[in-house]
């Protein structure tokens, strides 16, 4: 099976090629534009990604062609494709609509079948890509479940229970901010930049995270629910009253560090009560946020010492931001299963929720 991908969802331009033969990855390319421009707003602008994706696709389209067909031909890498991809939602109305679109005028060009890919259902699916802990297993997965994915995003925060390769059920989400978010506002508020989460990071790793007790909200709740809003207004207030501080980079460090620290307990605390209540035989971290070095070590640490006898798969650092790679993996098991759009019916839906 050959899948050409296509992700659109926020401010990352993408396209991926997946050959998969054999249930083993016989060929496999991937491109990626981040949008920069959105870093002198402090945030993505739903116009203006949607308008750089216009520009910026054809560009990622014709580099892929080149990977794979080795030159710049969308008749020659529509002759290496069986199944066109692409993200459905959820994200951006605007900037799913230019990747649905172009799909879709592919698909019908290229006379191909078409596929409408949850985003989050990738980000889950990256675990599976080449280098990713469960590439051993594409073949044959059965055996890792029931699996508790932890996503962890700008967007979004939830516990997903996964029964097998197609059923997904919701065990608990954000009621308010999502983790990633409650990073980019900390940051923001310490004048960090956007995006805030990596600035966070980096920072953190240089200071004391035991320094400041901000609040680890509803981690006592028996509930899989998350709130984060509660930890953002108490740094905020914080900042407000000790705003001279802020000139003092270690005091920077050492806020980033306590911060990050109450995210990741209540991330980590509430994956590992779902893991022993779920009977999890594995764990998968996903999202943008995987790629935070604390939460990785913590999670993985808090798994091996509770939970000795359960798998753990994070994705790797290149898979963890947006990607059409996750997207084509996605759409390669919902092949397998042979569930197909029409292209004229299939429409972006930005509010796309998974295991509803």
């Amino acid at each position: 099976m050959r899948i050409l991908a296509i992700e659109t969802s926020c401010d990352e331009s993408a396209a991926a090629y997946l050959e998969v033969k054999e249930g083993k990855v016989a060929n496999f390319a991937h491109v990626v534009a981040t949008q920069a421009i959105h870093a002198k707003y402090g945030g993505v602008v739903p116009e203006v990604a949607a308008r750089e994706h216009s520009t910026t696709l054809p560009l990622v389209l014709a580099e892929l062609a080149k990977n794979v067909v080795g030159k710049e031909d969308g008749a020659a890498l529509g002759k290496k494709v069986d199944v066109v991809a692409v993200t459905r939602g959820p994200g951006l109305v605007t900037s799913l609509k230019v990747g649905v679109d172009t799909a879709r005028a592919l698909a019908a060009a290229w006379n191909k079948k078409l596929i409408g890919v949850n985003h989050i259902d990738g980000h889950v699916r990256a675990a599976w890509l080449p280098g990713a802990p469960l590439e051993e297993t594409l073949k044959n997965s059965r055996g890792i479940f029931p699996a508790l994915v932890l996503v962890v995003s700008g967007g979004h925060t939830e516990l997903l229970l996964m029964r097998d390769e197609a059923q997904y059920s919701l065990l608990g989400a954000t009621r308010d901010d999502a983790a990633g978010e409650a990073f980019d506002k900390a940051a923001k508020l310490m004048d960090l930049g956007y995006p805030g989460g990596p600035a966070i990071s980096r920072l953190a790793g240089e200071g004391d995270a035991s320094k400041y007790a901000f609040p680890r909200p509803m981690i006592d709740d028996q509930n899989f629910d998350f709130s984060f809003s509660g930890l953002k207004t108490a740094v905020r207030y914080f900042l407000q009253r000790e705003r001279e501080q802020l000139r003092d980079s270690q005091f920077v460090r050492d806020v980033a560090a306590s911060v990050e620290q109450a995210i990741v307990d209540v991330l980590v605390a509430k994956t590992v009560r779902a893991a022993k209540q779920t009977h999890a035989k594995t764990v998968i971290l996903a999202g943008g946020v995987a790629a935070n070095p604390k939460l990785r070590r913590t999670l993985g640490d808090a798994l091996t010492q509770q939970l000795p006898n359960v798998r753990y798969a994070e994705p790797p650092f290149t898979y963890c931001t947006d990607n059409a790679a996750m997207i084509a993996m996605a759409a390669y098991f919902t092949a397998k299963r042979g569930k197909f759009d029409e292209g004229k019916k299939m429409e972006a839906d930005p509010h796309w929720e998974l295991g509803r």
